[in-house]
């Protein structure tokens, strides 16, 4: 890292005691200069970025406790965007991957960019992450990340309405969000149909959790869809009517948390109830969402992103690195491999 003895004797050269000849040797390629930050030192630094989620004056301090050389802020947003280059080829061949996986789970979160509101839209299947930076939520951004437009495999998410926009997957609803949705009804309304609903599918849920399967045989399926529609019955009985729009208003009627429920329910009642017939389609959309938590915590901690560029690196670093993780390698051996272009294959 500095001009260490190394250096001496390759740029000032050796005399040798017998025929008093000056040996000089070149420097090695990952060595082009007097001053440089090997590998070692470039991972810390990223994994402080990005894993760690430490401002880089925080970084920048800590380094300089370790080394007692000040680095430029702008030399480890290059070590950013050193290892974003290194990673395309990555990036293309874990989303080929992904499209061969029969269960994806998908979900988006916001994120702060230049006082900017971007989304981050993650990807999950197997031992693969893939998170990917839009301006926008909804379908334009689901056709610029390009991958469930051409997936086709069971889609798990929690309902968002454009992810219905595509007819090519199956789709299975997230029973998390469910649960959570009609605890709030039966606490803040009293629904009888609400906690029979949630009792059905905590049942169902445990039920396939501990049969060697891992989902309902016809005549088991064909019981809990009778149970199943016979709750939204009695749940259109007990709700109260829906008011008629006041005459000359425009716009649609404003109706109760309790109410787009019930109609969700009714609507998306395979997607609902997949994880039950399905042995691959999970009961819930944990894995989206534990695979975006530190995403918000990021920016919580660090604060937002000063430009794109380096929001677009920090969700392909942190998708190449929660994908090694998973297959149980270390980040700074993770950060090292890629940069020296040891990933081949992977």
């Amino acid at each position: 890292m500095r001009k260490n003895s190394r250096w001496i004797a390759i740029q000032c050269g050796r005399q040798h005691p017998s025929c008093e000849r000056v040996i000089k040797g070149k420097f090695p390629l990952d060595m082009p200069g007097p001053l440089q930050y090997g590998l070692g030192v470039q991972a810390f630094i990223i994994n402080l970025l990005a894993c760690q989620m430490v401002a880089l004056k925080r970084a920048q301090a800590l380094v300089y406790s370790i080394i007692d050389v000040v680095i430029a802020e702008a030399t480890m947003l290059q070590f950013i965007l050193r290892l974003h280059a290194a990673l395309e080829n990555w990036e293309v061949r874990a989303t080929e991957k992904l499209l061969l996986e029969a269960v994806m789970h998908v979900d988006e979160t916001s994120l702060r960019v230049d006082k900017t509101n971007y989304w981050i839209h993650v990807h999950s299947a197997g031992g693969i992450t893939l998170k990917k930076l839009h301006r926008k939520r909804g379908i334009k951004a689901m056709e610029g990340n390009d991958i469930i437009p051409r997936y086709t495999g069971k889609l798990i998410h929690d309902c968002w309405a454009s992810y219905f926009s595509y007819s090519n997957c199956g789709h299975g609803l997230c029973g998390s969000h469910l649960l959570r949705e009609l605890t709030f009804v039966v606490e803040t309304n009293r629904y009888r149909w609400a906690r029979r609903m949630k009792r059905l599918l905590q049942a169902t849920y445990k039920r396939v959790s501990d049969c060697e399967k891992k989902c309902l045989d016809d005549r088991e399926y064909a019981r809990l869809l009778k149970c199943y529609r016979k709750i939204l019955e009695l749940g259109t009985l007990e709700m109260p009517a829906i008011p008629d729009k006041p005459a000359g208003k425009r716009g649609r009627i404003a109706k109760s948390d309790a109410h787009n429920l019930l109609e969700r329910l009714q609507k998306y009642e395979a997607s609902v109830l997949l994880f039950a017939r399905d042995p691959l389609v999970p009961f819930t959309n944990n894995r989206g969402e534990r695979d975006l938590r530190m995403s918000k915590v990021k920016q919580k901690v660090s604060g937002c992103f000063r430009s794109e560029i380096y929001a677009h690196a920090y969700c392909r670093i942190t998708s190449y690195l929660q994908t090694m993780a998973y297959k149980g390698v270390n980040p700074m051996i993770a950060i090292q491999m890629a940069l020296a272009g040891e990933l081949g294959g992977e």
